[in-house]
């Protein structure tokens, strides 16, 4: 039963609101650009989420205020809406305290995504 107890507050220990506190883009062979404090990402316990979002990439601001569905698996976890957004997309959580969070997430090809995130 204490088995049980402990892979279910794993599973919620995503839930509550996460501040982007470093995001990362990095592709092969280029230089990777490095974003810190960017905003805020709310995980509810019913698989719902929102984004309050924005930040400036080569001077071309980017606003991400739009609601999500996510779900969890194991070590990664799902972001699905609106696929302009660039966290829409599945990612492996490296790092998981309880107050701090590390995720990584491809594209498949040679780009790289990294997001700190904590509470």
């Amino acid at each position: 039963m204490l088995i049980l107890i402990a892979l279910a507050s794993c599973s919620k220990g995503i839930t509550g609101t996460w501040k982007i506190v470093n995001y990362e883009e990095r592709t092969t062979g280029e230089s990777s650009v490095s974003l810190t404090n960017i905003g805020t990402i709310t995980f509810n316990k019913d698989g719902s989420g929102a984004k309050d979002i924005s930040y400036s990439i080569m001077g071309i601001p980017i606003e991400d205020k739009l609601p999500f569905t996510w779900k969890q698996e194991g070590s990664t976890i799902t972001i699905t809406g609106d696929e302009e957004s660039e966290f829409a997309k599945a990612w492996i959580v490296l790092e998981a305290k309880r107050k701090s969070q590390i995720w990584k997430s491809t594209d498949g090809t040679d780009e790289i995504h990294r997001l700190t995130l904590t509470k």
